[in-house]
C-alpha cells in the first residue's frame, strides 16, 4: 500500500480541498468590511484529477471547504465522483464537508445520497441576535438550524458544530485566543469532563461530558500544537498545494496541469512537495512570518 510521508516520518492521509473562495457570510473575524473572494476557482474535473492522484498516493480522507462550498453548483455531482474513487486498499475515501450551513437544509439528503459521510457546520452563536451580529447576515440563524436538523435526518452523523472561540469576541470583538486550559476550566463548571482517546493525527482534543450525553473537541494550535502528528495537506481554490495552514509557500499544482503534465509528473511533484512539509508552525516565536494567505483564503 502506498504511503505519502514527509521527511519527519509523518503519514499524510488527510486532504482538504477548497472549492471556492466565495462566501455568503461576512463574519466579523473573517471577511471584514467588503472583502470578498480573492482567488479563482477551478472546474470540478481539475479538483477531481488532483484528488484521484492524491488518493493513489495514500490519501484516505477528503474534506471539502471554502469559502462556502455549497455556493458551487454541481457540488452533489462532485461528491458523487469523489465517492467513486478507491484508495490503495480498495475502499471508498471518507468524504466530509465544512459549511456555514445556510444552504444546507435543501441539499443535505442529496449530498448523503451522493456519498458524503460527514458534515461540520460553523456556528458561532446560539441565539439569533448574536448570530446576526457575528455573521452580518439577517435571519441566518434559523436557516443554519434547519441545515443541522436536515443533516441529522439524512444520517450525516455525527453532525459536528464548529465555533471560533475568541476571548471577549461576542462583546467587543477583541481577537485574543483563548487557551485550551481555560476552555476546559470554564466547561467543567457546567459539567465535569473526561478526555477521550483519539488518533495521534487528530487536531482536536476530545472530551465527554460526565452525563454521557455529548462530547466536545477543542482545537488549540497555539497553546497545544499538534504539529508532530499532522497528517494534512491542502489544495486552495485556485489549485495551489499547501503543506501547512501557516505555510509561507504555495506550490502551484494547477499550473503543471495547465501545461499538460502527466499524472506521473503530478504525482512526482506532490511527493517532492510533501517531503518538504514544515516540521511545525512558529507562531509566537521571534521572527515569525505570517502565512502567505490569510486563513479565509486557504480553506477551513
Amino acid at each position: 500500500m502506498l504511503n505519502l510521508t514527509d521527511n519527519f516520518g509523518r503519514s499524510i492521509h488527510d486532504l482538504r480541498i477548497s472549492i471556492t473562495d466565495r462566501c455568503n457570510y461576512k463574519c466579523v473575524y473573517c471577511r471584514t468590511g467588503t472583502n470578498g473572494a480573492a482567488y479563482a476557482e477551478l472546474p470540478f474535473e481539475d479538483y477531481l484529477r488532483m484528488a484521484r492522484i492524491l488518493i493513489g498516493l495514500g490519501i484516505t480522507k477528503i474534506r471539502l471547504t471554502g469559502g462556502e462550498p455549497l455556493l458551487r453548483k454541481g457540488i452533489v455531482e462532485f461528491v458523487r465522483d469523489l465517492a467513486k474513487l478507491r484508495t490503495a486498499a480498495g475502499k471508498k475515501p471518507e468524504v466530509a464537508l465544512t459549511t456555514n450551513g445556510h444552504l444546507l437544509a435543501g441539499i443535505a439528503q442529496p449530498l448523503k445520497d451522493a456519498g458524503l459521510d460527514r458534515v461540520t457546520v460553523s456556528m458561532d452563536a446560539v441565539d439569533p441576535e448574536r448570530f446576526a451580529r457575528i455573521t452580518r447576515v439577517p435571519n441566518g440563524y434559523e436557516s443554519v438550524l434547519a441545515g443541522v436538523r436536515a443533516s441529522r435526518q439524512a444520517g450525516l452523523d455525527p453532525v459536528k458544530i464548529n465555533c471560533v472561540l475568541l476571548r471577549g469576541f461576542n462583546e467587543d470583538q477583541i481577537v485574543i485566543v483563548v487557551t485550551l486550559d481555560e476552555i476546559l476550566s470554564r466547561m467543567s463548571e457546567y459539567l465535569p469532563l473526561e478526555e477521550i482517546a483519539h488518533e495521534r493525527s487528530e487536531t482536536a482534543r476530545r472530551y465527554r461530558f460526565s452525563d454521557g450525553a455529548g462530547e466536545i473537541g477543542i482545537i488549540a494550535p497555539v497553546s497545544h500544537p499538534f504539529c508532530g502528528h499532522c497528517s494534512r495537506i491542502r489544495i486552495t481554490s485556485d489549485g495551489k498545494l499547501r503543506t501547512c495552514l501557516f505555510s509561507v509557500w504555495d506550490h502551484d499544482l494547477h499550473e503543471l496541469m495547465r501545461r499538460g503534465a502527466t499524472d506521473e509528473k503530478l504525482a512526482e511533484f506532490i511527493v517532492e512537495v510533501v517531503e518538504k512539509k514544515e516540521e511545525r508552525h512558529h507562531i509566537g516565536e521571534p521572527g515569525f512570518v505570517p502565512a502567505s494567505r490569510t486563513m479565509v483564503h486557504i480553506g477551513g
